[in-house]
């Protein structure tokens, strides 16, 4: 079960979808940041992304997953979202997404990570370089890290000093978008900056290999490889 509660980013209503474990709490909490495929039609038909919250939930773990496209009408084109999307906007809906899950009786406030796929990925990264409140981020595949994302910010690699937290990725040898490559300049940066991390890689997975909706796509043993990964990483390091 979850709820939706909806939280003002610079005056334009963000929904953010809420799941909890039973129980009071308190809880240590994620912020998962949804990818992008149907960021057009609202998290309600984002099953990805959800099951994963309801995952995290069930593994102790107070969810927010915020519906970062609300600057947008939902049913305009994820082309136009993609042409306009903008790396100052999803930093205070990142920001306001945390601080509304670390205000809930049921969740710690100091014991907030956050994890992202895909695109969700790259903003996940993105939220915690600007964000010293969280303690663990975890990204899935995210690509376009190099790249930077509206008018006047830099690539986010390029904010990695930012990061206070301890990182895990996970990645498919057989993706582009990503690439190993890529990964490969992720991690240089991460040492430069002296930022803990470990990194996971999948020889046999490419692209989206926890999209279990994709048949093309989701690799099962190294989704559940994963999963027993990222969650052992979010308690080690929330506690």
């Amino acid at each position: 079960m979850h709820r939706i509660d909806t939280v003002d980013v610079n005056g334009s209503p963000m929904e953010v979808f809420m799941y909890a474990p039973d129980g009071p709490g308190p809880f240590p909490g994620i912020v998962l940041a949804q990818h992008i495929p149907v960021g057009h039609t609202g998290l309600e038909n984002d099953v990805v992304t959800l099951k994963k919250a309801e995952r995290f939930a069930e593994n102790g773990f107070a969810v927010a997953v915020p519906f970062i496209f609300h600057w947008w009408p939902k049913e305009a084109e994820m082309q136009l979202k993609r042409d306009e999307f903008r790396d100052d906007w999803t930093a205070l809906d990142m920001r306001a997404a945390f601080d509304h899950l670390a205000a809930q009786e049921n969740c710690s406030a100091d014991r907030i990570g956050i994890v992202g796929h895909c695109w969700g990925g790259r903003v996940a990264w993105l939220a915690a370089c600007h964000n010293p409140g969280y303690k663990a981020l975890a990204i899935f595949y995210g690509g376009r890290i190099k790249l930077p994302m509206g008018p006047g910010t830099p690539p986010a690699i390029d904010l990695v000093a930012n990061i206070t937290c301890p990182v895990a990725g996970y990645f498919g040898d057989q993706d582009s978008n990503p690439s190993p490559e890529d990964v490969n300049d992720y991690e240089a940066a991460l040492q430069a900056a002296g930022v803990a991390y470990e990194f996971h890689r999948y020889p046999d997975a490419g692209h989206g290999f926890q999209t279990f909706t994709r048949e093309d796509r989701y690799n099962e043993a190294a989704s559940e490889d994963a999963w027993e990964k990222v969650l052992a990483f979010m308690h080690a390091k929330l506690g």
